[in-house]
């Protein structure tokens, strides 16, 4: 099971190191979260959920603040979500998701990352039937049993619970989200290395060196389009 994990951190890392890129894309996803409903994360579920994912990317309030009155505000900015599903070098398996002002745009960049890649796009649910919307929450401090004792005490369910480079990683259903971090904030767990929804793929596959290198210009340039906001893939990080 850790290898989904190390596919998670590898892609946060990378991530990371383009903190600009990243909480511009965040103030895109609050500012949406906030216009679905009251711009308050007490009555606004999906607000709170990316809030909790902001957190562990170190995202600045300043971002977060100004997306939320941005959203209180007459802002006629109209975002659509997207998905798009694909093809990398080998038949490996990618996921995209995208909010956009700009459907034809996107469609169009994100193709071309494709077919520049050694990539090809496939149609809606030629990939995801593959991958299962999985939530994960990480933390350092307490043990896999420790954690284990915890939940049961609570009486939620989770998928799996295990250790992995000094954390417990968690994975649950995704409705089971918010009901995990509850558990752990009663018990004083306040900070995560990880948060999110995400989709894990059912099976991993490694590439040959070639079309491994390949398989990373493809993911990266995905990334750096302005309207993509999440990446997904059934590629195991290298070691």
């Amino acid at each position: 099971m850790g290898r989904k994990w190390n596919n998670i951190k590898e892609k946060k890392a990378s991530k990371d190191a383009s903190t600009s890129r990243i909480y511009a894309k965040f103030g895109i996803e609050i500012y949406v979260a906030a216009k679905k409903g009251e711009p308050n994360p007490e009555s606004n579920g999906a607000l709170k959920f990316v809030l909790e994912r902001a957190k562990t990317y170190n995202v600045p309030k300043a971002i977060i603040d100004r997306a939320i009155e941005k959203a209180k505000g007459s802002s006629e900015d109209n975002y659509v979500e997207l998905r798009y599903e694909g093809f990398g070098p080998n038949g490996s398996m990618v996921i995209v998701d995208a909010l956009t002002n700009n459907v034809n745009r996107t469609a169009s960049d994100v193709r071309s990352c494709f077919n520049k890649n050694g990539g090809s796009m496939g149609v809606s649910g030629s990939v995801s039937y593959m991958f299962d919307s999985t939530a994960v929450i990480g933390l350092v401090g307490k043990t896999s049993d420790e954690v284990f004792e915890l939940l049961m005490e609570a009486d939620v369910d989770v998928r799996d619970i295990f250790e992995e480079d000094e954390a417990t990683i968690v994975y649950a259903e995704p409705d089971q989200f918010h009901a995990v971090q509850e558990v752990f904030k009663n018990a004083g767990i306040t900070d995560f290395t990880v948060a999110e929804i995400t989709m894990l793929a059912q099976n991993y596959v490694t590439l040959a060196e070639d079309a491994q290198a390949q398989f990373e210009k493809l993911i990266d340039a995905l990334e750096d389009l302005e309207d993509v906001q999440r990446v997904y893939h059934n590629v195991d990080a290298e070691d």
